[in-house]
């Protein structure tokens, strides 16, 4: 198998962001939708939460990342790509799954917004009640 074509895959899911995930022996070049990582996500916060994998194991520099993400807001993005680099990383090295999971990057959050009932303004609130 040739250099170009090596290549690993992991697919992050939260609330209703997806993210694929491709990892590529490379330099760290980081892109997201055709977008530098940094233009894509501004926030220092979540910029740190996708890195965590990367960090812990010791391989930001080792491999390019290529995102495709969709759905959602930012704060489910970085989730999905989180949960997705986590699973490109375990598919690359075995190895580094029980480190991976000790830290909870595999779980999948299964948390989802409820649903709007009817007869209701949202999920949970109710209409004011009045006796009279």
């Amino acid at each position: 198998m040739s250099e170009q074509s090596l290549q690993y895959y992991g697919t992050g899911r939260r609330k209703t962001s997806a993210a694929r995930v491709f990892l590529r022996p490379g330099t760290g070049k980081f892109t997201v939708n055709d977008r530098p990582f940094d233009e894509y996500f501004n926030s220092e916060m979540l910029k740190m939460i996708i890195r965590q994998p990367l960090v812990m194991t010791e391989t930001g520099d080792k491999f390019d990342l290529f995102v495709r993400v969709n759905g959602g807001g930012y704060t489910g993005q970085a989730g999905a790509l989180r949960h997705g680099i986590s699973r490109a990383l375990c598919e690359f090295n075995p190895e580094l799954r029980s480190k991976l999971k000790s830290a909870g990057f595999l779980t999948r959050d299964p948390r989802e917004v409820e649903r709007k009932k009817y007869g209701q303004p949202g999920a949970r609130k109710r209409f004011q009640f009045s006796k009279r």
